[in-house]
């Protein structure tokens, strides 16, 4: 049955009492209802409302349903009250933080501190350390063997291995082709070490290979650059 909205049903016992107590107090009590009593009452609640009220009243306790959450609606239709919230409640107003910030100025300016930082200290360094420079080059006299600087024996170690177009380029081409496609193969946005195993693997094996050579080309390469072991022939590598 409908279920009378409790303003209404108050509505109704309200102007209900005050009929009957018109009546009591009228000295035609005890005559029947005219219509124009009835016309005057209804102008006040209409009939339905008050029919409906009667009806609610008379109900003793509302049906129960199985389901606290259902209702009957007017037309015997069954309605669920999910929840009751403020519309502002549902708005969200507060920005949402992300990890990510913008390269110009917050990167950039960090970065130009920082060279700027090593530029200074480059520049005091060399300014009370002299660096270990040999005598003048003396083309009649040519040192044995002749080494290129330690970043560079690498290289000079490929190139007594292979051809040097395949030393001097393609093996670096690919390497560096390699190390620069690394970042679109890895898209893992992880910052932790244990979830980044690829990006890790191809680091240290460029590390080395490369910091191999570069041992190789310091330590065990003799006059001649003729492979040599340390400990019978002697260091042949100066910074």
């Amino acid at each position: 049955m409908t279920e009378i909205p409790e303003h209404l049903r108050k509505r109704a016992e309200e102007a209900r009492a005050k009929a009957a107590g018109e009546s009591s107090s009228s000295p035609e009590s005890e005559a029947p209802t005219t219509s124009g009593e009835a016309s005057s009452t209804d102008e006040k609640i209409p009939a339905h409302l008050l029919d409906r009220g009667k009806a609610a009243s008379d109900q003793s306790a509302p049906v129960e349903s199985s389901d606290p959450g259902l209702g009957t609606g007017p037309d015997g239709n069954t309605q669920r009250l999910l929840a009751v919230v403020k519309s502002g409640s549902i708005q969200d107003t507060k920005a949402t933080p992300v990890d990510k910030v913008h390269v110009w100025p917050h990167l950039l300016v960090i970065e130009f501190l920082a060279a700027l930082g090593i530029t200074l200290f480059t520049l005091l360094f060399s300014i009370f350390v002299n660096a270990p420079l040999l005598e003048l080059a003396d083309f009649n006299k040519t040192p044995n063997p002749s080494k290129a600087p330690w970043y560079f024996l690498g290289l000079q170690e490929l190139l007594t291995m292979f051809h040097p177009m395949v030393a001097g380029v393609t093996i670096p081409g690919m390497g560096l082709i390699l190390l620069v496609m690394a970042p679109y193969m890895d898209k893992n946005p992880s910052k932790r070490p244990e979830d980044r195993k690829f990006a890790i693997s191809l680091m240290t094996v460029h590390l080395m290979f490369w910091a191999v050579l570069v041992m190789i080309g310091s330590f065990f390469r003799g006059p001649g650059f003729n492979f040599v072991f340390p400990w019978d022939a002697g260091l042949f590598f100066e910074l």
